[in-house]
């Protein structure tokens, strides 16, 4: 059997008729910035190279339906990677010798352990698969030993049950991010969970990866939304209650959250939620530079005034997207012009966001105003925030295009105390330049800060360079390296919100200690004696045992 059109590209992110076209100036633009690039269209689906599939048992493939089983070749390459820069790399070169023998889609928590079960008996590997869209090799179907390896694709799961008088709601986890509002809109309520993968990824990949949503700052992450959790092991389930709280010892809740897939498949989610908004304001302001914007933002976040969406750009950040978006005429100059006015010309944009009713918005808004102007910020209008708005979820399909033209293009977070964030920042930057100079295709690093604490803040790089064609793989390891390398010196997270996944795996240690290592590993021994769960994921895969 083959899945139904998915819609999106089978080596990408996002449908092809939504992936954005450079402008001749754009183009040039980034020509000037970065050298002349090497135009690389991905393969074709025929070129893609698989092995062939391994058989698999009965007791396996029996334990969902009939047409739940799914091993033809689009299928298999759909669910043999994500949306890293490796991943990325490898679909679009059609070098994908590794593929899960099949895909199983669960219609139940029942059908899901009845597979656990089997593929414990067998000793199957399991990825757990949600919408495909983690960048740090979470769902790489990674051996580790074992022979055979499927996928269980979670989609089919997606039940909704409201509590409207609690404003809880239990979510199955194969709800996409548009999937779940809507249906949470039936009830007149939201989850407010908007991270930049809000159109694909789903509702047991954020419970999975901690995710952070970009209105984090007001609604607060993921984890905090949670109130409780069913996970499928194959020993059995875990599940805590669905209450407000509870000092019944650890929090079992946490040890799901964040557990990519390593000790089970989150089945349910419950979740909660708030009144739809009947307002919402985006706006813009430009701080003289990124250390004052820091202390603005800074100031909102320790003074409870917060907006629900905060995003401080860098000055290299801020540089290129205001080229990179530039209208042409007197709008342009007019724009311009008031920059100079106002000595901001080569200031850092503030986007900041309200959501509730529009009384508290207003209030809240002016609170807000107050510190932003007190920090000498320079107010931009409402324009340029809902230009933000509209744009929100673009980041990958805008990196499709750059990949197309042959252009190297990454990203990473972390997170730092307020007192040691700009050290953070400027080891990572660094390391990341000079990494890039030293393979020979110098690059832009840019910087933002996305999600606020009263202790500190993250910071989101996104960096770019000329392709080294044929050499993609190992440029990005040693750029990836560096960065890594300068977040554990500076005592940072080695990640804020994109989870651990393979790539992160290496630096637990430093994140956790070896103690923290062996605890996780006793939990694993425990909840996955056999170890098929998403093998060399979260733990060191080279010391993991599986």
């Amino acid at each position: 059997m083959t899945s139904p059109d998915p819609g999106t590209k089978w080596w990408g992110w996002g449908p092809a008729e939504r992936q954005p076209e450079l402008s001749t100036a754009q183009a040039e633009l980034l020509e000037a910035e970065l050298g002349a690039t090497q135009a690389t269209p991905p393969v074709e689906l025929d070129q893609v190279t698989l092995d062939e599939p391994r058989s698999l048992p009965e007791t396996v493939l029996g334990a969902v339906a009939s047409d739940a089983v799914l091993t033809a070749k689009e299928d298999r390459v759909r669910h043999a990677a994500g949306q890293s820069y490796p991943d990325l790399i490898r679909l679009r070169s059609g070098e994908l010798p590794d593929a899960p023998d099949a895909v199983l889609l669960p219609a139940s928590a029942g059908e899901v352990a009845a597979v656990l079960t089997a593929c414990a008996a067998e000793r199957v590997a399991v990825v757990p698969f949600g919408g495909g869209t983690s960048v740090v090799g979470g769902i790489d179907p990674h051996r580790a030993g074992f022979e055979r390896l499927i996928c269980l694709d979670m989609s089919r799961m997606r039940d909704v049950e409201v509590d409207r008088r609690s404003l809880t709601a239990r979510l199955g986890p194969g709800l996409t991010g548009p999937e779940a509002e809507a249906a949470l809109a039936r009830a007149d309520v939201t989850l407010g969970h908007h991270p930049q993968s809000f159109e694909y990824a789903t509702i047991g990949g954020f419970a999975a990866t901690r995710s952070a949503g970009q209105a984090s700052s007001g609604y607060g992450r993921f984890d905090a939304l949670v109130v409780s959790a069913r996970l499928t092991t194959p020993v059995g389930e875990l599940a805590t209650l669905e209450t407000p709280h509870t000092a019944a010892g650890p929090a079992l809740r946490e040890l799901i959250l964040g557990s990519e897939g390593v000790l089970g498949v989150i089945t349910e989610v419950g979740v909660r939620v708030r009144p739809v908004p009947e307002a919402r304001r985006h706006e813009a302001w430009m701080a003289a530079d990124f250390e004052s914007g820091l202390e603005i933002v800074r100031e909102l976040a320790q003074l409870g005034v917060s907006p629900d969406v905060v995003r401080l750009s860098d000055r290299d950040e801020t540089r290129l997207s205001l080229a990179m978006s530039a209208s042409d005429g007197l709008a342009r100059r007019a724009f311009d012009g008031y920059l100079r006015a106002r000595r901001r010309s080569d200031g850092c944009i503030l986007i900041f966001g309200w959501d509730g009713d529009r009384e508290s918005v207003s209030r809240r808004r002016s609170l807000a105003a107050r510190v932003i102007r007190h920090g000498d910020g320079a107010y931009l209008g409402q324009a340029p925030g809902r230009a933000w708005e509209h744009g929100r979820f673009a980041g990958p399909l805008l990196r499709e295009t750059l990949l197309d033209h042959g252009i190297f293009v990454e990203t990473l977070e972390t997170s730092h105390t307020w007192s040691r964030l700009g050290e953070l920042y400027a080891a990572v930057a660094a390391a990341i330049r000079s990494t890039l100079e030293a393979q020979g295709t110098p690059g832009l690093v840019l910087c933002h800060v996305s999600h606020l604490y009263p202790d500190g803040a993250s910071l989101y790089f996104t960096f770019m360079a000329r392709r080294r064609i044929g050499d993609e793989l190992e440029q990005w390891r040693a750029v990836k390296t560096a960065a890594c390398e300068a977040i554990v010196g500076a005592g940072g997270t080695i990640t804020h919100h994109h989870a651990v996944g393979r790539d992160h795996a290496p630096y637990m240690a430093a994140e956790i200690g070896e103690l923290g290592l062996e605890a996780l590993r006793a939990v694993k021994q425990r909840l996955d004696p056999v170890g098929i769960m998403n093998p060399g994921k979260l733990i060191d895969p080279a010391k993991d045992g599986a």
